[in-house]
């Protein structure tokens, strides 16, 4: 594809009155999957600077084609004129920031909004408006086309105590940047499928550009805009605590329901519905249905109160595609909804999954929920006793979140006082507060630093308030006071937290790594028992 796209390119050198005057016109204009403008005065003055030492600014990409793409912002704070539906237009993908302070400093009215310059000849430097004073030697940059202020400015330059010096500084000015030339590359009436992994690539804002940026502005039309679309659904989250769902979760969503995909090409291909209004309010509504009923068995059946939680987005993406084809679960298939989800949760199945894996899961998942074709067992397995033991909790670990809703399923109680833990609390977001490390992590870097601390099996769920009461003690003794201060209620406060059994475990003398063994045999019954599907 590279070939193919280097003869619709093309290379120019205009100065930078030609690129105001395309911009003036409407030819020219910002895309809204684009970054807002947001470099302040010391960036832009630094700009007009190098143009007036003559350094390179870079070169800048457009992209044109006859395809009208969303606007939401044109030039900075300059409103542009629309062009017609025939004339192609340059889409700035790379070197808005530059396009602006150039256009603002010396393309736009002089009393026009946004950022402008005066070049103070005395100082041999550039400020902003809003500090510059008033005399013979401020010159305002946007006076620099203008040719009655321009001449009437370099005449009044002439009273001035040191004008031959001043003028000699003035025509170099007016000199270098009239003369001005910036380097464009432009790509010529490529597709988005073609456009895509180049915008993708650029990265001068320090912020990586996502599918979704492109396809906001690729399906955006009068009856529809992407960016509505998901700001609609995330408010019907919103109740559910799952409201920060991400647009290009939404579009893989809507691929997945439209066209049992969620590749790249899939997602592109939503761009078609643009000229079909109708057809695209239904695939938004169908999804929002189905998102809807995937989060609520997310909350109920799995205690997944948040995203934080998720253990992949591809649990997401194939609920949805369940229930946008199967509003309705008997009991036999939303065990198999349960079956499928721990265990590819505690197996990773997703791990680094590519879209096609996730695509070919798509169908294979929806048969076997609904006819139950395969065995639960082709989805994942449970963990042995050794790879448990092994597990290390982080944030972003898919085992770690499994675990994490494993542990809200046996209804936990706290440690110290046996109260019922509020799990969609201590699940609504990530909050390291609320797990507990049972042989503290302060206590074992103090006295064991050479071990583990934060295997899976080392932590338990227990109120933020609760935490700070145990601190860094010592677990041989604070957990035997626990158990003392529970009493008959110790046993079954333990099994709540899948801890071992006062009963059967000496507290007393245990090490962490005789809790985690023995606690490692438990853990994996539960997880047994949740991947049976049966709760």
């Amino acid at each position: 594809m590279s070939a193919n796209v280097g003869t619709r390119l093309s290379t120019a050198t205009p100065y930078i009155k030609d690129l105001n005057v395309q911009i003036r016109k409407g030819e020219m204009k910002v895309p809204q999957f684009q970054r807002p403008f947001v470099w302040g005065d010391d960036q832009a003055l630094a700009l007009l600077d190098s143009v007036a030492n003559n350094y390179p600014l870079g070169s800048l990409l457009l992209w044109r084609t006859s395809d009208k793409l969303a606007t939401e912002r044109n030039i900075g704070e300059f409103v542009l004129p629309q062009t017609d539906d025939m004339s192609p237009t340059d889409y700035v993908l790379d070197g808005q920031q530059r396009l602006t302070v150039l256009y603002s400093a010396v393309g736009a009215d002089p009393d026009a909004p946004g950022f402008s310059a005066s070049y103070d000849l005395e100082r041999e430097r550039f400020v902003s408006s809003r500090s510059a004073g008033v005399g013979l030697h401020m010159f305002p940059m946007r006076w620099l086309y203008q040719t009655t202020k321009l001449l009437n400015f370099r005449t009044a330059l002439q009273t001035h105590p040191n004008a031959a010096k001043l003028q000699e500084r003035f025509d170099g000015l007016i000199e270098v940047f009239t003369g001005y030339q910036i380097p464009v590359v432009t790509l010529k009436d490529l597709t988005v499928e073609e456009v895509c992994p180049i915008f993708e690539r650029i990265n001068s804002s320090g912020t990586a550009l996502s599918i979704f940026d492109l396809m906001v502005a690729a399906t955006w039309s009068k009856r529809f805009d992407l960016n509505e679309t998901v700001q609609e659904i995330a408010e019907a989250l919103k109740p559910k605590n799952y409201g920060e769902i991400s647009g290009t979760r939404v579009l893989k969503c809507l691929a997945a329901v439209r066209s049992d995909s969620t590749s790249r090409e899939r997602i592109l291909a939503l761009r078609q519905l643009r000229e079909k209004p109708a057809d695209m309010d239904g695939l938004v509504e169908k999804t929002k249905r189905a998102i809807l009923r995937a989060v609520d068995q997310l909350i109920t059946d799995f205690k997944l109160y948040s995203m934080d939680f998720l253990p992949y987005e591809a649990h997401l993406i194939i609920l949805t595609y369940i229930y946008a084809n199967n509003p309705t679960l008997n009991a036999a298939q939303l065990k198999r909804v349960r079956q499928w989800f721990w265990r590819t949760s505690f197996s990773e199945r997703y791990r680094g999954a590519p879209d096609d894996f996730v695509t070919r899961d798509l169908a294979a998942i929806q048969r076997f929920v609904v006819e139950g074709d395969v065995p639960a067992e082709s989805y994942g397995t449970v963990p042995d006793k050794t790879t448990l033991k092994g597990m290390i909790f982080r944030k972003n670990n898919s085992r770690s979140r499994a675990f994490s809703l494993a542990l809200a399923k046996q209804n936990p109680r706290n440690l110290t006082n046996g109260n019922s833990i509020d799990t969609a609390v201590a699940l609504s977001i990530y909050n390291k507060k609320q797990f507990h490390h049972i042989f503290p992590e302060a206590f074992l870097r103090k006295n064991k630093p050479e071990v583990e601390r934060n295997y899976v099996l080392n932590f338990c769920m227990l109120a933020a308030s609760e935490n700070n009461l145990i601190s860094d003690d010592d677990p041989q003794e604070y957990l035997p006071q626990v158990i003392s201060d529970l009493g008959a209620d110790a046993a079954a406060v333990f099994a709540s937290n899948l801890l071992p059994s006062p009963q059967s475990f000496n507290y007393d003398t245990a090490s962490l790594e005789s809790f985690i063994d023995a606690r490692a045999e438990i853990a994996q019954e539960a997880i047994e028992s949740l991947c049976t599907g049966l709760h």
